[in-house]
């Protein structure tokens, strides 16, 4: 039987990915234990940096007592085939980023999903997304996608490079919703014609991948836009969509709002989300 992690010693929690140096997420969760006067640890677990392959890394954290760990880019969708997925909508989804272990099979669960969602009522409320292009069918791609499915979008224009990995993420759209237009398209400009949401998934923006996944130009006509990246939060794509008139959708906001659904998963402790925001934003500590 799993333990309760507020009643069995420090929390001890990680992140499995590449190129993660700069993520805020050992922060994010530091100070949710601290308003929950919780010793919590969180580490930074790159495979190349310790040697292992992926595989490795996930038999680590798991033999070494972690309670749970969050995956990102580029695992997100090959962690799938070690845990047990009780979402039937993220078993479709076919990508996790959040897993507790703690039993004999590691439990995984998607809180990009849900934190897009979050993130997206946060700027627009209740309004819908309409149609929408998005460009990237990554892990994070997946988990927007769904998001959009439950915020009752009602068009996917799909753009990657990657034309098999575009068209198996439509057809597990296509399965969940049937009434939903899916399509793929190989020009992001020519995409976007009559859209009314841009959504980046792919790293173009990040430190080190700069620039703009879709011509500025191409952005007149929509309403809103997302970009998954948020470091840094004001990525060239946003910039472009603001100046477009476009309603923005940080990034950052979609970071903030996972990390509070996974704080759930991982300790069942509740969150002074206001408070976790402001400390998050204006405390000096580093990650």
């Amino acid at each position: 039987m799993t333990q309760d992690p507020a009643t069995s010693g420090p929390l001890k929690l990680g992140l499995i990915g590449d190129n993660i140096a700069a993520s805020r997420s050992p922060l994010l969760h530091r100070l949710a234990g601290r308003q929950n006067g919780m010793d919590v640890s969180y580490n930074r677990l790159v495979p190349k940096d310790l040697g292992l392959g992926f595989e490795e890394v996930f038999a680590l954290a798991q033999r070494e007592h972690y309670r749970g760990t969050n995956i990102t880019y580029p695992y997100k969708e090959r962690v799938t085939a070690h845990v047990a997925i009780d979402d039937p909508l993220v078993r479709g989804m076919g990508a996790v980023n959040t897993v507790i272990f703690g039993e004999s099979t590691p439990k995984g669960y998607n809180t990009d999903y849900s934190g897009f969602m979050a993130a997206y009522r946060r700027v627009r409320g209740d309004e819908a997304p309409g149609a929408v292009l998005m460009i990237g069918t990554g892990g994070v791609g997946r988990a927007v996608a769904f998001g959009l499915i439950g915020l009752g979008a009602t068009e996917l224009r799909l753009v990657d490079r990657d034309r098999v990995k575009a068209e198996i993420m439509a057809e597990a759209v296509r399965k969940a919703a049937p009434g939903m237009k899916v399509s793929l398209w190989d020009k992001a400009e020519e995409a976007a014609s009559g859209v009314s949401g841009l959504v980046n998934c792919t790293p173009v923006g990040m430190v080190g991948y700069e620039g703009t996944p879709v011509a500025a130009e191409a952005m007149q006509g929509a309403q809103w836009a997302f970009d998954a990246v948020y470091t840094p939060a004001d990525t060239q794509f946003l910039s472009d969509a603001s100046a477009a008139g476009l309603s923005i959708i940080s990034g950052w906001e979609l970071f903030f709002y996972q990390g509070v659904h996974a704080w759930k998963l991982f300790s069942g402790k509740p969150l002074d989300e206001d408070s976790l925001r402001h400390d998050l934003i204006h405390t000096g500590e580093t990650a």
